[in-house]
């Protein structure tokens, strides 16, 4: 399946390296479509000639261009599929768009570079089987796929989309924690991001228990207490339920 991306910033970027696979790719000037080609191979083409040439097209523009993209390709693509990235834009909103065409909608995490992404998916009810398991194939490879109700989908992103940047956050307030009792920023960053790598596989074995997971590392009265006990008493909690409510509402209730 040829894919054609419409749009060439991190997004794009990080799932074309996934695939590893030549790809055609439009920008809208700033030269990052010439870029990715030349890393992975492919065409930097125009977003007609994009949409001519592919069998499934991924919109990774600005979602205010929804309308205007639209416009210039829907008569002329050739595509099979629109697949559609673009944050809080709905199903309704890309048939409205593409009338003719199978639409997807998806919302996928930069981890999707390293082939360990999430890529929440979800599709219309009389969408055509074959095209669907097509696209689906296709995202597998790039991580793991989560089928859900379009009504979940800003739920979702709030963990998912957003999720490796409050991992890095995470990663990098212990990282400056360790420094100041004397590892190397090297060391301690090693030794985070590894511990989150070994947890996740971790909490992946318990069927994503995270209270049997805490419980197995926290032994009463001993260090990870103290920790945890000082994590609660200054509100990592309610900073995560403020950084939700500000991801899906624009801020804090």
């Amino acid at each position: 399946m040829q894919v054609g991306l419409i749009g060439a910033g991190n997004m794009a970027r990080a799932m074309a390296r996934g695939w590893g696979d030549p790809v055609l790719a439009s920008d809208s000037g700033s030269g990052r479509a010439r870029v990715l080609v030349d890393e992975l191979g492919g065409e930097a083409l125009s977003n007609v000639e994009v949409a001519e040439g592919s069998d499934l097209i991924v919109l990774c523009h600005k979602p205010a261009q929804l309308d205007l993209v639209a416009g210039e390709i829907a008569a002329s693509a050739r595509a099979k599929a629109v697949a559609s990235v673009l944050a809080g834009i709905s199903i309704a909103s890309l048939q409205d768009a593409y009338p003719e065409t199978e639409v997807f909608r998806l919302m996928p995490n930069t981890p999707v570079e390293v082939r360990r992404g999430v890529i929440c998916f979800c599709a219309p009810p009389n969408v055509d089987p074959g095209v669907e398991a097509q696209v689906l194939a296709l995202f597998e490879r790039l991580g793991s796929v989560v089928q859900i109700e379009e009504r979940l989908m800003p739920a979702a992103t709030a963990v998912m989309g957003v999720g490796p940047a409050y991992l890095a956050l995470v990663a990098e307030a212990q990282v400056d924690a360790a420094v100041r009792y004397g590892l190397k920023p090297a060391l301690a960053g090693r030794l985070a991001a590894e511990t989150m790598l070994g947890t996740a596989s971790l909490l992946e074995h318990r069927a994503y228990d995270t209270l049997t997971v805490r419980r197995e590392v926290t032994s009463p009265g001993g260090t990870t207490a103290r920790g945890l006990a000082a994590l609660e008493r200054d509100g990592v909690r309610t900073a995560f339920q403020d950084a939700t409510d500000a991801v899906i509402n624009g801020g804090p209730r």
